[in-house]
């Protein structure tokens, strides 16, 4: 028996790259036309926080709270634990995270966030632009098939960079703590970009690193200190 050092990430991968890939041209075939109404109410809900509307970060989290539950039950639960047992904790995961976003969404009058603007804003709104029509085309342009795509609502790598991107520029106000608590809802995304940026780079993937940058940015981001150039758009 090999010592445990002697393990490499590549000795836990359960499934090969072709079969991952497979994976996602399977469940899009299922899905189809799903694509076209996420990626529209998606985008509907990009435009309304840049417009920062009042009902825009409600309407956010429930979107997210359905995102998750349903990459949770029809992704990981239903097909991916097929090549991976891991994929079950995956889902117990991601549904912890819905029910956190959906909670948010009932109990929490939530608004636009006003302390954030300029640098962080940008980035939360770049974030969530790169998840809905970036990332879906991602594969495409590295030679994949496009019928592999990762949708933004009905797989987990753009679900969770929206999610970032969307956590930026939302905040409670009539919750005790109401800024302490949105950050209830960022160890999951953080730990899901690590997960499959390991997975990834496993699998010689050349997008490994996008789910860390993006959830590095976010971090940065979140933190970045005020200033009185961040009152402007």
């Amino acid at each position: 028996m090999s010592e445990w050092w002697t393990y490499r990430p590549s000795d836990f991968l359960l499934f090969s790259a072709r079969t991952y890939r497979r994976l996602f041209e399977l469940y899009n075939a299922e899905v189809w036309p799903g694509h076209l109404l996420v990626l529209a109410l998606g985008l509907a809900l990009w435009m309304a926080l840049l417009q920062s509307r009042a009902w825009a970060p409600r309407a956010a989290c429930t979107l997210l709270a359905a995102a998750w539950l349903w990459v949770a039950w029809a992704f990981h639960w239903q097909r991916f634990a097929s090549i991976d047992w891991a994929a079950t904790w995956f889902a117990v995961a991601f549904a912890i995270e819905g029910l956190l976003l959906l909670t948010f969404a009932v109990f929490s009058a939530l608004e636009p966030s006003v302390t954030r603007r300029g640098r962080t804003r940008n980035v939360g709104l770049a974030l969530l632009l790169f998840a809905l029509t970036a990332q879906p085309a991602l594969g495409t342009l590295l030679g994949r098939p496009w019928q592999q795509a990762e949708v933004f609502g009905l797989t987990p790598d753009p679900t969770v960079i929206g999610t970032l991107g969307v956590m930026l520029l939302i905040q409670p106000k009539a919750m005790p703590h109401g800024p302490a608590m949105v950050w209830l809802l960022w160890p999951i995304p953080l730990l899901w970009c690590a997960v499959t940026g390991t997975t990834l780079a496993t699998m010689h993937a050349a997008e490994a690193l996008v789910a860390p940058v993006a959830a590095l940015l976010a971090i940065v981001a979140a933190a970045w200190p005020a200033s009185a150039s961040d009152g402007q758009f």
